[in-house]
């Protein structure tokens, strides 16, 4: 007689789709003919629960070798991505690159994904695009953060009327030079280094791998490091009384700095990106988006030190203005600082979700924020309207329009010196990859981002400093 035993007659007694299915159907049709269907489903159930008793018996030992491979071979953990982005709000689309748009296309892919939103200055990084916004559902991505963890804007408005700054550049200039540190690697030594709260804080003690950083974090304490980051004199020019801040119509000179966490922040992201692509497995093209669940040992430990470097960016900050702020006699009248490379518990639809700013401004209503041009270009100090297609965020900045080998490639040193002649900037360090040409044009970042935020006031920079040894962001 001939047996009627079907897939899911095999797949009732415990098997699943899939090669081995087959290889045990080929073998009841081919060998079993004449034995009643029930006695070989119990045989084949047992094929199925014990395959090594099998490895002997000259008609089932291929099945059962077949399933020891299978349980033995090593189980493929890539995560799948979903097959379609989800959308996304894009802000002046016209100056984003493709390959910005293809990296936040990849991220709105993965499994962890609620919400995204592209900032006009948004260019191709690493992981997630610099300028891009993601909302996750209770995951964190160090790449989705940064290498420079909690990287900072900061302005000190003075009570120095701008008729005051000129003719004194020579003592701006001294005590600029006298009071900062710029380069990766750089350090205070001795009598020259700060002592701030956040040297103290207990997270340096939460994990050893901290507790290791801690004594490059006191080195570095207000420095600047490299790439784009800078220290720089400027006015800022209120068109009109502003009531929140409390000053006055009026142009005040102004101290406007850019920085992060240094090799601390730098130390953390590496570590803990290592650890995400380790742990979670993703394809190819997103593998520099792999997150960490929060609810997990790792999660929770890349939380502390993430907000720590977050902590100690803000300190390098306030040692910095604190210092000038002396040396130059000032008043502060007000203070407004933002960051971005971080990332934050917010509510999407009354949800908790993490919301990563790689190179992107909280802008949530009334939140004060600083969006600079380039070291010629004027800045912005701006306050959020809060709109939730850009998750309550803006720009960082200008954003690039050129890469760094492209901008050393094609653009002179004279270039770079007629264009700040033309623009009245002393400039102390940078290298042409910083050239204000690298940029895209302020202007046009702030026309596409006016759902977004209000400016306050404009920043117009006098005297820059960078590092001028090359050294990119660290």
């Amino acid at each position: 007689m001939k047996n009627n035993i079907t897939g899911n007659n095999l797949i009732e007694t415990g098997y699943s789709e899939g090669k081995i299915l087959g290889l045990a159907l080929d073998i009841l049709k081919a060998n079993f003919t004449d034995i009643e269907e029930k006695e070989l489903l119990v045989l084949f159930k047992k094929v199925k629960d014990y395959p090594e008793s099998f490895l002997d018996d000259p008609v089932l030992n291929a099945l059962a070798t077949a399933m020891i491979e299978e349980a033995n071979a090593p189980k493929d953990e890539t995560i799948e991505l979903v097959s379609h982005a989800r959308p996304y709000a894009v802000f002046g689309p016209d100056y984003i690159e493709e390959g910005a748009r293809n990296q936040m296309n990849i991220a709105m892919k993965l499994p962890v994904a609620v919400a995204g939103a592209l900032m006009p200055d948004a260019h191709q990084g690493y992981g997630l695009p610099i300028g891009g916004v993601l909302a996750t559902k209770n995951a964190i991505i160090p790449y989705g953060v940064g290498v420079d963890i909690g990287c900072r804007m900061a302005l000190s408005i003075f009570d120095i009327p701008e008729k005051h700054y000129f003719g004194k550049d020579a003592m701006y200039k001294r005590e600029l030079i006298a009071f900062t540190k710029f380069g990766a690697g750089r350090e205070f030594r001795g009598l020259e280094r700060a002592e701030h709260e956040v040297l103290d804080n207990e997270d340096f003690n939460s994990t050893t791998f901290l507790k290791n950083l801690h004594g490059k974090a006191w080195a570095q304490l207000g420095t600047s490091g490299g790439g784009n980051h800078f220290v720089e004199w400027g006015i800022i020019d209120f068109a009109e009384r502003d009531e929140v801040l409390n000053i006055d119509k009026g142009r005040y000179v102004a101290l406007l700095t850019h920085s992060g966490s240094r090799g601390l922040g730098a130390t953390i992201a590496g570590h803990y990106t290592k650890l995400a692509k380790d742990i979670c497995k993703l394809p190819k093209e997103a593998a520099n988006l792999a997150y960490l669940d929060l609810n997990t040992a790792e999660g929770q430990e890349y939380w502390i030190a993430m907000n720590l470097a977050g902590d100690y960016a803000s300190a390098c900050h306030e040692v910095i203005h604190k210092r000038l702020t002396k040396a130059i006699g000032a008043k502060v009248l007000a203070k407004v600082e933002n960051h971005h490379n971080f990332a934050w518990k917010e509510l999407i639809n009354d949800e908790e979700v993490i919301v990563h700013r790689k190179g992107a401004t909280p802008a949530g209503k009334g939140v004060m924020g600083i969006i600079p041009g380039s070291m010629t270009a004027p800045g912005f100090l701006v306050r959020g309207k809060g709109e939730t297609s850009a998750i309550n965020s803006a720009s960082h900045g200008a954003g690039r329009q050129m890469s760094r080998t492209k901008a050393i490639q094609s653009i002179t040193k004279s270039d770079m010196k007629a264009i700040l002649k033309d623009h009245n900037v002393t400039l102390i360090g940078a290298g042409i990859d910083e050239a204000p040409m690298a940029y895209k044009d302020i202007h046009k970042v702030m026309a596409a981002q006016t759902e977004l935020v209000d400016v306050v006031a404009k920043f117009e920079p006098k005297m820059v400093r960078m590092a001028d040894d090359g050294s990119r962001e660290d």
